[in-house]
């Protein structure tokens, strides 16, 4: 039943809404170069999504997030339902931190580079560290979150994997908090691998924000470790640890 309903009503709808709002989105950034008209209308995209899904979002902590004031926001990553779940609900103007792979894809790649979305090329260190530094600057001087999936890609088994410490460098280098963030059930709701959609709940948490005034680039490890064990902690309150 799941695998008709998203055959015959979903996939077309995310399909019909993906092409409505990306064909508006880049006329809109031939008229707005910051980006942010584009976020608005990515964020109405995203909240079709999950209305086609039948999705729906509990949030915690939300108020721990102050609009105005920029945020190296990092999460767990379970599914392709995850961003438009953060899109809709993380109160705060974000760009997405990505691997350049995405950005090499026709037309998505286009559309990410003109939304001022960051591409990160992993498989060359010093580039990374180079993309890095820009990123803290861009942060620093617009004031704009950035929102990262520290684990490298999505968890195959749904459990939490190693982070790398980029997140926590980039942190530091601006100057701003750093804020873990948990997002539970998206994985029911399109698990990876799959191409049926599930009817479900989705949580979304947000921590305190961990402040990185004083802190160093040797501080990263520590400080990566750290949002870690604030999402296992919650992970684990909600049983999927």
């Amino acid at each position: 039943m799941a695998l008709l309903w998203s055959l015959i009503f979903v996939s077309p709808g995310i399909i019909l809404s993906t092409l409505l709002h990306g064909a508006v989105s880049h006329i809109v950034s031939l008229l707005d170069a910051t980006g942010r008209t584009q976020f608005k209308i990515a964020r109405r995209w995203a909240r079709s999504l999950l209305w086609f899904a039948g999705v729906k979002v509990e949030t915690e902590g939300m108020e721990r997030l102050q609009r105005g004031v920029p945020y190296v926001l990092v999460s767990n990553h379970l599914s392709y339902m995850d961003t438009p779940v953060v899109l809709t609900y993380v109160p705060v103007e974000f760009r997405f931190l990505a691997k350049a792979g995405l950005f090499q894809i026709p037309l998505l790649g286009w559309h990410l580079h003109r939304a001022g979305h960051i591409a990160v090329p992993r498989e060359d260190p010093r580039a990374s560290v180079k993309t890095l530094a820009r990123s803290a600057e861009m942060i620093r001087q617009r004031r704009i979150s950035l929102l990262i999936f520290p684990e490298g890609g999505r968890s195959e088994d749904g459990k939490l994997q190693p982070f790398i410490d980029g997140a926590a460098y980039l942190a530091i280098k601006a100057q701003v908090p750093l804020v873990p963030m948990a997002l539970i059930g998206t994985r029911d709701i399109l698990a990876m691998g799959s191409g049926t959609f599930h009817r479900g709940k989705v949580r979304v948490w947000v921590g305190e924000p961990i402040p990185t005034e004083g802190m160093t680039a040797h501080d990263r490890g520590k400080l990566t470790e750290m949002a870690r064990e604030k999402i296992i902690e919650r992970l684990r309150d909600a049983g999927q640890e």
